[in-house]
């Protein structure tokens, strides 16, 4: 066993040290005007599409700020990361309405005023990093500000918050607008945010409402036979065929039913997900593991029953919640959540089957997901395991789940190593 996690070790550690790290330090920020260019073809290079979106800013201070915390980048990272943050404060921040706006130009000037709470849980998550990582209290100053916001304003009666609204923080149009709605998805990164906000202040208000989130979602949004994620739901929590928003994501595929994804629908990517950070939210928040256990477990066995590709490698996209995937292309995203996700359950259940979840698809990203010339990730493949995209930087992808992944397997596989003796 200890040679086994030898050699997983190894290979994350190569991939983050000699690939992915030299890739981040070298590429992604805009050094015209600060921030970051995060469209970026298959060679790394940008692409000329410079519109800079909320949720990869932040995206990109959370990466270089938890680098630098792991130790990684010999200080580069935390410059990265101030300069991203600088750029965010004066340029993205609503002074009038307060919140953040989704899109601006390459020089700043906002395009999209809306306030998504997507974008505004990414703020709160990164900017709580950045203090944790630098001491600089604008970071902190600011994630609180923005938790104000969010929780003054979006705030919606049946529980939860509104997912898209106006520059106003006033909803936007049902439908396609997104301003009848709410997520799984986004109400995860809330737990996620409010966690991050806890451990960098220690303030109980924040650890009160990250266990708000965890029972939000356990309530309402795990299906309660089957103990999946269900994506969509009405405000009042009845679950919702799934669309695509006008306005997110850049890169999605749209939905092939004008009525959206079927109802019996849930993602491998974001149950895995969910669990790991359920779990470091119960480290953080001082909760009681076993409570949760056999909910994670549920979600652990289903993805290793139906989202895993025994044959060739890697996770699909989604399926329903009692058969074979439906969806069965291979994003970047989720295989590196299921990374971090199996390692977790191997620590937390001790059960192989998870270890060779991991390795199965740690095989897939090393053989087929990795610009090894490059030293980023291809964002997708087809079931065959062909790329479909090339590219190394949307307007959606960028290092988040990819440098994340890494620290955390490399850091789950150590604790396995340090087990085995």
């Amino acid at each position: 066993m200890r040679d086994r996690l030898t050699r997983l070790m190894g290979e994350v550690q190569h991939h983050l040290f000699n690939e992915l790290i030299p890739f981040w330090l070298t590429h992604g920020t805009d050094e015209e005007y600060g921030g970051f260019l995060t469209y970026l073809d298959a060679k790394g290079n940008p692409t000329g599409e410079s519109i800079k979106t909320l949720v990869c800013q932040t995206r990109m201070i959370y990466t270089a700020s938890s680098a630098h915390r792991a130790g990684l980048g010999d200080g580069k990272f935390l410059e990265i990361a101030r300069q991203g943050v600088e750029f965010l404060i004066n340029h993205f921040w609503d002074d009038e309405h307060t919140g953040w706006h989704w899109t601006c130009e390459r020089d700043g000037t906002p395009i999209d005023r809306s306030k998504l709470t997507y974008g505004q849980s990414f703020a709160i998550y990164a900017l709580s990093e950045y203090t944790m990582a630098s001491g600089d209290p604008r970071g902190l100053e600011m994630a609180v500000e923005t938790y104000k916001s969010l929780t003054n304003l979006a705030a919606e009666k049946h529980g939860g918050f509104y997912e898209f609204m106006e520059f106003d923080w006033k909803p936007k149009m049902p439908g396609v607008y997104g301003g009848d709605r709410k997520s799984f998805d986004v109400h995860m990164h809330l737990m996620e945010a409010f966690t991050n906000l806890y451990e960098a202040t220690g303030e109980q208000v924040y650890k009160d409402d990250a266990e708000y989130m965890i029972r939000l979602l356990f309530d309402h949004m795990v299906n309660p036979e089957f103990g999946t994620g269900m994506a969509q739901f009405s405000l009042d929590w009845k679950p919702l065929r799934a669309i695509i928003f006008k306005n997110v994501w850049g890169s999605d595929r749209d939905v092939k039913e004008d009525e959206g994804r079927p109802l019996n629908n849930t993602s491998f990517g974001h149950n895995v997900e969910f669990c790991w950070l359920l779990k470091h939210s119960i480290d953080i928040l001082n909760l009681d593991l076993e409570t949760y256990k056999p909910r994670m477990k549920k979600m652990y066995g289903h993805c290793c029953a139906y989202g895993i590709d025994w044959e060739r490698g890697g996770v699909y996209c989604e399926g329903p919640n009692d058969g074979p995937a439906r969806e069965r292309n291979k994003e970047f995203w989720q295989q590196a959540e299921a990374l971090v996700g199996m390692l977790d359950a191997f620590l937390v259940y001790g059960d192989t089957r998870y270890l060779e979840a991991y390795e199965n698809v740690h095989a897939f990203v090393m053989e087929h997901v990795i610009n090894h010339e490059v030293g980023e990730w291809y964002p997708l493949f087809d079931e065959n395991n062909n790329r479909l995209w090339d590219y190394m930087g949307h307007a959606w992808k960028i290092n988040y789940h990819t440098v994340r992944a890494a620290i955390q397997s490399e850091r789950r596989l150590a604790q396995l190593i340090a087990r085995a003796g």
